[in-house]
């Protein structure tokens, strides 16, 4: 089975940088989108980046101008640049694709197991 793995969280003062990292375990036949989701302690899941194949990114209001989504489509892999980092972003950090593992399968959705953000103020 893929297998999402994240890495890249941690504690981090206010106004510092944090870089996640998600990598495929396998091979990936057709990525439709991958990107990058969170949790925070008593709140929704929410969408921070995601990158559709193709072109275009789309950021979550509180991501845009901090945070950019990027992918090395050779690597099956996602990275999320956290900038300026604030406390309201400590969160649980997911990675989500929906994808085709192999030729002739339908897409599905995969997670990452997660990675703490904490930011301190």
């Amino acid at each position: 089975q893929v297998q999402l793995v994240e890495s890249g969280g941690g504690l981090v003062q206010a106004g510092g940088s944090l870089r996640l990292s998600c990598t495929a375990s396998e091979s990936i036949f057709r990525i439709y989108v991958m990107g990058w989701y969170r949790q925070a302690p008593g709140k929704q899941h929410e969408m921070v980046a995601i990158s559709p194949s193709g072109d275009g990114t789309k950021y979550s209001d509180s991501a845009k101008g901090r945070f950019t989504i990027s992918r090395d489509s050779a690597k099956n892999t996602v990275y999320l640049q956290m900038n300026n980092l604030v406390p309201e972003d400590t969160a649980v950090y997911y990675c989500g694709t929906t994808a085709s593992l192999r030729p002739g399968l339908s897409p599905q959705d995969l997670w990452g197991q997660g990675t703490q953000v904490t930011v301190s103020s």
